[in-house]
């Protein structure tokens, strides 16, 4: 089992946390939307919103711009339950990510706004200050890697967090657009995985840790557990592989009638995590992780979407459990 120990702060999430604007009603296009309904958004800022909605502390570490955006982002957080005294609010030209997205299955188009992005501007004294030790696990996405000075920042919060005994863990999120080169983001990758406890992520973002092809990265995955690591290689439709230093095993999807591809992956990392805090299995976990990324796709929004324990447990005793 991983070494998680529950503390008082619960968890730290770091990475990005912006707007999402979806054009409404669902099913618009957005260039033919007459309207717009604003969400939390960003990976991060999604984990950190799930996380709460399973009555857990969690806080959120990035920055953000000090504009209408930043506020808002910074009001639906707190609305959600996740702390942020350690968010920093940058003056300049810095910008909160914005995104301008679609609740359709197909042809789904998702606009992101990065120019000059505030979480990229996470510093190393900003990750200084804070108090590792109150914290059961920080949950990090590769996307807070992609460029400097966020990428020593983050470096440095794994680093204290592995001293102060916290768990380590990575959704790895990798985003081409947000990288000069795949050669680049698997050095840093790779540097990144060695600094974790659980390693999360799908096929293709295996392969580029790798460098090379699927069953590359899958063999990479599955050399985790021999370093004491666990990871959970996920394959979209056929589910996921977990590789653990005691078990390996695979877990299946809930098919549901999905009205949207985004916010899978923030949804089981939430759910993994939180089931993981409260004594479930790792089999456990995974179920719990795969059956929020079910319930995440079938409803409006990322972070609106993240299902409550009772709303998990319903799911659960209602769909019947993926196959190994």
């Amino acid at each position: 089992m991983l070494p998680f120990q529950a503390r008082p702060s619960g968890f730290l999430v770091l990475g990005r946390a912006g707007m999402d604007l979806y054009a409404d009603p669902p099913g618009s296009r957005a260039e033919q939307a007459g309207r717009f309904a604003a969400a939390l958004g960003g990976s991060a800022g999604n984990i950190a919103a799930g996380l709460a909605r399973h009555g857990l502390p969690v806080s959120l570490l990035t920055c953000v711009s000090s504009d209408s955006v930043g506020r808002f982002v910074l009001n639906e957080l707190a609305a959600y339950g996740v702390a942020t005294r350690l968010v920093q609010v940058l003056g300049g030209e810095s910008r909160t990510s914005l995104a301008v997205t679609e609740t359709r299955i197909q042809d789904t188009q998702n606009t992101l706004y990065r120019n000059n992005a505030s979480d990229l501007l996470l510093s190393e004294e900003q990750v200084r200050a804070v108090p590792f030790r109150d914290f059961g696990a920080l949950i990090l996405t590769g996307t807070a890697l992609a460029a400097s000075p966020s990428r020593e920042a983050t470096f440095l919060a794994m680093e204290r967090a592995r001293a102060a005994g916290t768990l380590v863990v990575i959704d790895l999120d990798y985003r081409p657009y947000s990288w000069p080169g795949s050669l680049e983001a698997s050095e840093t990758y790779r540097a990144a995985v060695a600094a974790s406890d659980l390693v999360i992520g799908n096929d293709d973002e295996f392969a580029v840790v790798a460098g090379g092809t699927h069953d590359d990265g899958r063999k990479l995955a599955a050399g985790l557990a021999g370093q004491k690591k666990t990871a959970v290689y996920k394959m979209g439709e056929k589910g996921s592989v977990v590789f653990d230093p005691d078990e390996t095993f695979e877990t299946g999807i809930f098919p549901v009638a999905a009205i949207k591809p985004m916010g899978a992956g923030d949804a089981f990392m939430a759910s993994l995590m939180a089931a993981i805090a409260t004594g479930k299995s790792l089999r456990q976990a995974v179920l719990s992780g795969s059956a929020a990324a079910a319930m995440v796709v079938s409803r409006f929004g990322c972070a609106p979407a993240m299902p409550t324990p009772a709303e998990l447990e319903d799911f659960l005793a209602r769909n019947s459990a993926p196959q190994d």
